[in-house]
């Protein structure tokens, strides 16, 4: 009986470990946040500098987040957030690693941050609302959920015709 137990809990374990993390493409983050605003950011783009530590950051961050551990991104995006802590870019990568963490409270005070002190036009700015989205309908509030998508389309300028 005791070998039977051990042998169960070790297949489990094996399983468990063997997981490979989704493509990022399959995640509600890169579909609902990133690629709309991404397709709708043809017009003026408002991005803060970022110190050299605060780049090498977000960039091993990106790569955590690529293989699936949000835990390390989140950690990263820390390190940098104590660098920059004003950097709406920041906080919005990190709302976003929250939503695949499914932690939306987080999720959405990171975001609502982010568009506090961040650009009110541009990319950021609709991957803020496009976040606030996701993360009020998986908090159950359709209504604001509604809204923050109607928001993220006022984010978006086009560039004049000839330009």
């Amino acid at each position: 009986m005791v070998c039977l137990l051990a042998l169960a809990l070790s297949f489990l374990l094996v399983s468990c470990a063997s997981r490979t993390p989704a493509p990022v493409e399959d995640r509600e983050v890169e579909k609902r946040v990133r690629t709309p605003a991404r397709q709708d950011s043809e017009g003026v783009q408002v991005r803060p500098l970022q110190n050299p530590a605060v780049i090498q950051l977000t960039d091993e961050a990106r790569r955590a987040e690529h293989a699936g551990d949000f835990d390390q991104a989140a950690v990263l995006l820390e390190r940098a957030l104590r660098i920059q802590p004003r950097d709406p870019e920041i906080l919005q990568h990190m709302a976003e690693v929250q939503l695949s963490k499914e932690d939306y409270e987080q999720a959405l005070s990171f975001a609502i941050r982010s568009y506090d002190i961040g650009p009110r036009v541009g990319e950021i700015c609709a991957r803020n609302w496009r976040t606030i989205g996701v993360a009020k309908e998986h908090l159950d509030d359709p209504a604001g959920a509604r809204e923050a998508e109607q928001r993220s389309g006022q984010c978006m300028n086009t560039r004049p015709a000839g330009f």
